[in-house]
């Protein structure tokens, strides 16, 4: 019989909350807790298709089985109302969430002020920034109530959000803003919930292969697979690995703020390959940002 790691018995009983949840780093993010810890979970599936989730559902108990219970729920986090009355709406069994995955978040285009769509820019503070507050906000008041002593609470908080709200890069100034937000926020979060137990942990994932790109140009595939040609960018599962490894450390360790690249990545930027002859660019060595522009330098 395999032993159980120390990660998994941390895990155990714990009920995981995660948003984004149908496609990309969220549906692996679930996938990664019920593998880790497959004996006695409880995860929450969080996003607005429903028929998708229900799949995810299906494909973690047919891997795990029966040990780990998943409840798939539709919801629009850019919506405050489905928000406010999705803790309330949940299963008594559900209700006692120990881990918020804020992974929900999208990416709109790549226009530039003044050609930027006001419809664009609505959609992604509303999904990346209010939705994941607001998320937030519905569950602390769970982690607050699981106090020992006076210790103020416990839980994590785990944000996804992107070396996009550390550079701004052309193209993307809405999508660095939001994410931006994320990170000002998670930081004062942090500092706000500093005499509780409840971690607040930011992951920021620079070249990852997933929906997102589609979702940018419009559902052009042809567009968002130009993004990752040539290039070997992360995948998901690199997220995923990460998440569960901070959501399983022990409680005194926080891993507060994470950079993840692929090993071609090194910022925000096209990067590339210069001739040392002809002094001409050779080859984009990446593509971090989906940023398709000439680079006359290094960066």
């Amino acid at each position: 019989m395999s032993s159980i790691s120390a990660m998994a018995k941390r895990l155990e009983g714990k009920t995981v909350l995660v948003t984004g949840a149908s496609s990309g780093i969220g549906r692996s993010v679930a996938q990664e807790f019920a593998r880790t810890s497959p004996n006695n979970l409880k995860i929450i599936l969080t996003a607005r298709r429903i028929d998708t989730l229900k799949q995810v559902a299906a494909d973690i108990a047919k891997e795990v089985g029966d040990g780990v219970k998943v409840l798939p729920v539709k919801l629009d986090i850019s919506k405050p109302e489905e928000v406010a009355n999705f803790i309330p709406d949940l299963p008594e069994e559900f209700k006692d969430i120990d881990i918020l995955v804020n992974n929900a978040g999208l990416v709109k285009g790549m226009d530039k002020a003044p050609d930027i769509k006001a419809e664009d820019m609505q959609i992604m503070f509303d999904t990346n920034v209010t939705g994941l507050i607001n998320m937030t906000q519905a569950v602390l008041p769970i982690f607050k109530t699981k106090q020992n002593g006076a210790d103020g609470g416990r839980g994590d908080v785990i944000m996804i959000g992107s070396i996009a709200g550390r550079e701004g890069y052309p193209g993307g100034s809405i999508y660095c803003a939001t994410k931006a937000a994320v990170r000002t926020f998670t930081d004062a979060l942090r500092r706000e919930l500093i005499a509780t137990r409840i971690r607040v942990i930011e992951i920021d994932p620079g070249q990852v292969e997933t929906e997102f790109s589609i979702v940018r140009f419009y559902g052009d595939k042809a567009k968002a697979d130009a993004v990752y040609q040539g290039v070997e960018p992360l995948t998901p599962d690199d997220i995923a690995e990460t998440v569960v490894f901070a959501a399983g450390r022990r409680e005194n360790v926080v891993i507060a703020d994470a950079l993840i690249f692929p090993n071609h990545q090194v910022s925000c930027f096209p990067f590339y390959i210069f001739s040392v002859k002809s002094s001409q660019a050779q080859m984009p060595l990446w593509r971090a940002c989906l940023l398709p522009v000439p680079v006359n330098g290094w960066y």
